[in-house]
């Protein structure tokens, strides 16, 4: 299996024109043995069960997780991702359409999305809560002992993001990033009405190696959104792609899989009743449970 596809152009030159197709294949099947290897090895636990009266004294009935602009967000890049990559592959295993136009305006609208993100991250939430550190570290080693059944191994109690999350997170926005400002770069090329177009701006071997970066970046792309799907649907983790949905987790799920040291929840991360996919902070729920 070749890794990049090359060619010769007007000047006889032998240069890049981009990756391999048989990578596209290639992820796909790495990301199908990724989940069946996982599913195989990795015991389904929901919960641990065990409650502390002590820890859930004062604690809401309902936690918000996910603010509005967070949950927006997230599905409106999901939509533009999977855009993205059906408009990209779907026409190299023969599938026609006109797919140029749409895939440089999901494209946009995955730059308008990131754009949204990057400020509200930096303006409304705390960014240091994707940083990973010493503790987490440490946590997922504990983790994954205890997720492959080792003696005397225990589940860790995480922050409000674990550390597994921390590094999906953190490689997603590297592919993302070089997936974006290829295509970019790339948009010189097609006849669009945001830039010039100029085919001439780099050389054909420059073009060539953005091209690839480009491909690496989207094929790339493929395994993650496999392995996110695949996490989003375990039993163990589907509280977590539902609080995605309705921007909240109920005070159980918080005690079991968060440590209230390091995620502390005040009032104002309270969900009011009624306010299921609202955004705003409120009061705390009323004792009996909806």
């Amino acid at each position: 299996m070749e890794f990049l596809r090359r060619a010769l152009n007007p000047w006889g030159q032998d240069v890049p024109i981009g990756v391999s197709w048989d990578l596209v294949w290639a992820a796909v099947i790495a990301g199908a043995v990724f989940v069946v290897g996982h599913a195989l090895m990795v015991p389904k636990k929901v919960g641990t069960g065990e409650v502390d009266p002590d820890e859930a004294r004062g604690l809401p009935e309902r936690v918000r997780r996910h603010t509005l602009g967070a949950r927006g967000f997230h599905w409106s890049m999901s939509a533009a991702m999977f855009v993205l990559l059906i408009t990209a592959f779907f026409p190299v295993i023969g599938i026609r359409f006109p797919w140029v136009t749409i895939h440089w305006i999901a494209g946009v609208v995955l730059i308008l999305t990131l754009l949204y993100h990057i400020y509200n991250v930096f303006a409304k939430q705390d960014f240091r809560a994707m940083w990973i550190g010493r503790r987490d570290i440490e946590e997922g080693q504990e983790g994954l002992k205890a997720a492959l059944g080792r003696p005397g191994a225990k589940r860790p109690r995480a922050a409000k993001y674990p550390v597994d999350q921390k590094i999906f997170h953190h490689v997603a926005t590297v592919v993302t990033i070089g997936a974006v400002a290829t295509g970019v770069l790339m948009m010189f090329r097609i006849d669009n009405f945001l830039l010039p177009q100029n085919m001439y701006l780099f050389s054909d071997a420059v073009w060539g190696w953005i091209y690839v970066i480009h491909g690496v970046s989207g094929i790339g792309l493929i395994f993650l959104v496999i392995a996110h799907v695949y996490f989003a649907v375990r039993p163990e983790k589907r509280w977590m792609a539902w609080s995605m949905i309705n921007g909240w987790i109920d005070r159980d799920r918080y005690l079991e899989n968060h440590d209230p040291k390091r995620w502390v929840v005040g009032e104002k991360g309270a969900v009011a009743e009624g306010e299921g996919s609202g955004g705003g902070a409120g009061r705390p729920v009323p004792s009996d449970k909806t």
